[in-house]
């Protein structure tokens, strides 16, 4: 049985209060992110736009909200996470359970053609090198030229007196605007462990594989250009900046 809409609503309306504690100028970010995804595919009629750790859909619903037009999936290894999205906004996108970067995960997607935009916020700086480096020619793989990868994450700079004094323009950031009053992630998971209607979807969430590197792998916003690059991507670079926040566009 599936998730009834109050209840969906309640709970992505805290997941969203909660990732607010966690991301500098959060909604910023997310309309950059469709800003360069409405300019690379202006015109077109039906563009394919993939969101990578999607989450119960949040960069998709604002996607779906400013192009309406737009196919969109959203890929999640979470099963809660992908069934309060499929509630919510069941329109927004198609979702999709696979974990990023393991072996057939792209098949998975069902692509009916090139990508126009693979778009993605705090997800990639969970893959160890090896992996990360196989994921992106993956994507370059599957986008049609001039089409973009945006990765919307936290990746400080590559020099560590800059990437420290990025740290502290943030952390001023989130205290100017009072961020960090509301739930943080444990205390969601938490209360969301006490919902009967997720019992199910819960179980089925511990027996997926948890992310490798629980931390993140570490990499500088440099080395994921360097990667990007590697890859086959012609041009790299960041569009926006809030202390370690930023928005990596990379272009085929």
């Amino acid at each position: 049985m599936g998730l009834s809409m109050a209840l969906a609503e309640d709970w992505v309306a805290r997941w969203e209060r909660q990732q607010e504690r966690y991301a500098v100028d959060r909604e910023e970010r997310f309309t950059v992110i469709a800003d360069v995804v409405e300019s690379v595919t202006l015109g077109q009629s039906a563009p394919l736009v993939v969101d990578l750790g999607s989450g119960p859909g949040s960069l998709a619903m604002r996607i779906a909200g400013r192009l309406p037009h737009a196919r969109i999936l959203a890929v999640d290894v979470d099963p809660l996470l992908l069934e309060l999205g499929r509630t919510h906004a069941p329109d927004a996108a198609r979702y999709v359970e696979a974990l990023i970067g393991e072996d057939g995960w792209l098949a998975a997607l069902e692509l009916d053609g090139p990508v126009d935009a693979a778009v993605s916020t705090t997800a990639l700086h969970y893959p160890e090198v090896d992996r990360l480096r196989a994921i992106y020619r993956e994507l370059a793989a599957v986008l049609r030229p001039g089409g973009v990868l945006v990765n919307g994450d936290h990746l400080a700079p590559a020099d560590p007196a800059l990437a420290s004094l990025a740290a502290a323009v943030g952390r001023c950031r989130e205290q100017r605007q009072g961020a960090g009053g509301s739930e943080d992630w444990e205390s969601w998971w938490a209360d969301a462990r006490q919902v009967p209607e997720f019992a199910d979807l819960l179980a089925a969430r511990e027996l997926r594989p948890a992310p490798a590197n629980g931390d993140g792998n570490g990499l500088s916003a440099r080395a994921h250009e360097e990667l990007l690059r590697e890859a086959g991507f012609r041009e790299v670079g960041t569009v926006w900046r809030c202390g370690d926040s930023c928005v990596l566009v990379a272009v085929r």
